[in-house]
């Protein structure tokens, strides 16, 4: 896909986030959109993409450090619940309670019967969800393991991009399979009919990005509302004001 041919089409979903936005602030609706996928599947991309035309004070992008040893000893889900959406409010969860089925379990951070417990738990705890009125759409995105290898090297060769590349994303690397493991029995315990999941792949980072935001706008039963009229009002006289003399410190002027 061409750049102009995407961004072209990127606007026109923009113009409809908006409208989105807008019908979510004025009906009080609540949205829950979670990101999961594999590392370099481009969760952080597509957020950005789809949060970059709308208000901060509607859609919040939530991404949770790990637990502290105060929230370990917590029940497992209480550190996600006070990012839920309230009403007018969408919430995005760039990775969620879902790294327990994934990173946590491939990686030993939890116990089997811990992982076990938590798949079972999860369809009651989304269902109490939707029955409190959010709306939760879950997405994974997937990704070649060739395409994978390609975006980790070229995380290491770029300056701009180094801080992506954790040692955890080192560690799980080679897991591949494990993941994939972890992946299959994710969905198969999760995928329920109040809360199923979406699959996008992006190995083409454009065609999938556009292909999710287009998804995610069938998702959320919005309608355009009237646009308002909107004139600027007539600016004050200046009543003998004048810039004031005084050492002001601008910036330098490279540009």
């Amino acid at each position: 896909m061409k750049r102009r041919e995407y961004e072209t089409e990127m606007r026109r979903l923009h113009g409809e986030l908006v409208a989105m936005q807008e019908w979510v602030k004025a009906t009080g609706t609540k949205i829950c959109i979670v990101f999961e996928g594999r590392d370099t599947a481009g969760k952080g991309g597509t957020i950005r993409r789809i949060t970059e035309r709308v208000s901060p004070r509607v859609f919040r992008v939530v991404a949770l450090p790990a637990p502290t040893d105060r929230e370990k000893s917590q029940m497992y889900v209480q550190r996600y619940v006070p990012h839920f959406p309230a009403a007018g409010e969408v919430v995005i969860f760039d990775r969620s309670w879902y790294n327990r089925a994934g990173v946590e379990r491939v990686m030993g951070f939890c116990t089997p019967a811990e992982t076990e417990r938590f798949l079972e738990l999860v369809p009651p705890f989304e269902k109490a969800m939707v029955d409190a009125g959010i709306l939760l759409v879950k997405y994974w995105l997937e990704v070649s393991a060739e395409e994978q290898q390609r975006r980790l090297e070229s995380r290491m060769e770029d300056p701009r991009k180094v801080w992506k590349l954790s040692d955890m994303d080192l560690r799980s690397y080679g897991r591949w399979y494990d993941y994939s493991r972890a992946r299959d029995a994710m969905f198969v315990a999760t995928d329920s009919p109040w809360a199923p999941w979406f699959l996008a792949r992006t190995d083409v980072k454009r065609r999938g990005r556009l292909n999710i935001i287009n998804h995610l706008l069938s998702q959320v039963p919005y309608e355009p509302l009237d646009h308002r009229d909107i004139a600027l009002p007539e600016r004050q006289r200046p009543e003998g004001y004048e810039e004031p003399d005084i050492p002001l410190r601008f910036i330098p002027t490279p540009y």
